[in-house]
């Protein structure tokens, strides 16, 4: 683990050097995420504390609640903001159709002990073993900022307006961890073993 958190700057160079800038905004309308169209898929509890705000409670593993509103498809980008309540493993984990063909993977934040970042699965390597994984410290009750966006082959996120994923997936083989992370497909959130909230969400076409 040291090795591979060691390397972590590293990549966040070579993503730099191919999306260093957080891409201009397009003129899509953005599509509210409605808290009534999310439903819980497994584990803990999903609520509402406040409108606008879900929150997935603990579980003894896997907490996901899953999207039924007008369907979420690529080319497309999606924002919100998200934090861990309680917990030491992923706080947010957002499952997304990443091909009109109907692969799905999961951008995980926070997992594997709490700090890593990256995509589950391409080429059936999970965020934990392929050139997405990045470590970085997370704080509990802190609200991160999130963007996601799927266009063409690519996959780009943000964290805070850092740039932590930037890949070409031409060519390479895009699913699901295997496991109850399905129950998301074709769109969700989850977390593991912890409470997450998650405000402000929202999507638009590309």
């Amino acid at each position: 683990m040291a090795a591979t958190a060691a390397c972590g700057s590293c990549r966040r160079e070579k993503i730099g050097e191919k999306a260093a800038e957080t891409p201009a905004e397009p003129s899509p309308t953005w599509n509210t995420l409605e808290d009534s169209s999310w439903k819980s898929a497994m584990g803990g509890q999903l609520t509402i504390p406040e409108p606008g705000t879900l929150r997935l409670q603990w579980g003894e593993g896997l907490s996901a609640a899953k999207w039924t509103g007008a369907a979420v498809l690529p080319p497309f980008e999606l924002e919100l903001e998200a934090r861990r309540i309680d917990g030491t493993d992923f706080f947010c984990g957002i499952t997304f159709p990443a091909r009109s063909t109907g692969e799905s993977v999961t951008w995980i934040v926070g997992g594997w002990g709490g700090s890593l970042v990256g995509i589950s699965s391409i080429d059936d390597k999970d965020a934990s073993e392929n050139e997405t994984t990045l470590h970085r410290p997370f704080k509990k009750e802190r609200w991160y900022r999130l963007r996601l966006r799927r266009e063409g082959e690519r996959i780009d996120a943000w964290i805070d307006g850092e740039t932590v994923i930037g890949i070409d997936t031409a060519g390479r083989k895009l699913s699901l961890r295997p496991g109850p992370i399905d129950s998301c497909a074709p769109f969700g959130l989850a977390t593991w073993q912890t409470t997450g909230e998650f405000r402000n969400l929202r999507w638009r076409t590309l």
